[in-house]
């Protein structure tokens, strides 16, 4: 009987077969492998940049700090050399004496610059202390409507007056309860400008500004401890807050102080002196605020520094206020 044998090219068939499918799937492993490979190397290529660039702008951010504390440094002194040559009319040479009046000045350094202004708080509403009227014409000026300053002016008078007795559009203590995190008024004189955000009607944006528009305190203290504005160190804001004085009028105030300090209110005035002569002199006081702003290069954001300084004696000074950084767009 005769068997039937497989012969030798059918043994090699299968195996071949078996072969392929055992390479075709090696291969896809090794794809795999690859890929994530691949995946691995670009995540981690990620991970470096990004914290490269955050070291980066970290170091860039402290040298603008750096410089910005340079130029607070620097306001300091120069409110020493105002102090010391207040009664002279020596200027250093290749120099000119700085200003308290707000102007900007610049100071280039081997990296970058700081942009500097110094302002004399008496040109500044002081919120505990300035009439009523100039507090709410400020806000006016500045845009809000009437009916929010009604709210907030009164609202600021019952927060720091000593009774419980609400005005029209004010608020006291049983307003503040209400609230859901409830506290209550503090019957008492601002101690700090944030303080604002706590009364009724305030919000960040009117008191920081918001979308270019400036906020309202930047024209107000509470430092200057005066009734009356200072005329050479006031913005314009603030004098068209002041009444009887009109835009024209506020520009020809600020043109005069371009090239020198104005001495006599009454020839500013004339025959209107006697409507603003409670409101508006030349007096100023000893505590001012100085703004520096770092920058790096050409670089057109800067870190800013405000504090509000008084110069005590020879050597020494005191701050009232320090807040570092502050966000020139809010």
């Amino acid at each position: 009987m005769l068997k039937t044998v497989p012969t030798q090219s059918g043994i090699y068939s299968r195996t071949g077969t078996i072969f392929r499918s055992q390479k075709g799937i090696a291969l896809l492993m090794v794809l795999w492998v690859l890929t994530i490979l691949t995946v691995m190397v670009f995540s981690f290529s990620y991970m470096a940049r990004t914290e490269a660039y955050a070291a980066l702008s970290f170091r860039r951010t402290i040298e603008k700090k750096f410089l910005a504390e340079a130029g607070i440094e620097r306001g300091i002194a120069e409110l020493f050399y105002l102090n010391t040559n207040k009664n002279k009319t020596a200027v250093r040479q290749g120099d000119e004496v700085w200003r308290s009046d707000g102007r900007p000045y610049k100071i280039l350094t081997e990296n970058g610059y700081y942009v500097i202004s110094i302002t004399n708080e008496a040109g500044k509403v002081d919120i505990n202390t300035t009439p009523e009227l100039i507090l709410r014409n400020l806000f006016l000026t500045l845009g809000l409507k009437p009916n929010d300053v009604d709210i907030i002016v009164d609202s600021a008078m019952d927060w720091k007056d000593s009774d419980n007795l609400h005005r029209l559009h004010g608020a006291e203590d049983d307003y503040y309860m209400s609230l859901p995190n409830p506290y209550k008024a503090k019957n008492t004189n601002f101690e700090t400008l944030e303080e604002l955000l706590l009364v009724k009607g305030m919000t960040p944006e009117i008191l920081y500004g918001d979308k270019g528009k400036k906020g309202i305190i930047d024209f107000l203290t509470v430092n200057s401890k005066m009734t009356m504005i200072n005329i050479n160190a006031a913005p314009k804001e603030v004098l068209l807050a002041v009444p009887g004085i009109t835009p024209e009028l506020a520009d020809s105030i600020l043109a005069i102080r371009e090239s020198r300090d104005i001495q006599d209110v009454r020839g500013i005035f004339g025959d209107n002196y006697p409507a603003v002569s409670s409101f508006i002199g030349v007096t100023g006081t000893n505590s001012f605020t100085i703004e520096s702003t770092g920058y790096i290069g050409t670089e057109k954001t800067g870190y800013t520094i405000r504090a509000t300084v008084r110069p005590d004696g020879t050597n020494k000074y005191k701050y009232f206020y320090y807040k570092t950084p502050v966000d020139l767009a809010s």
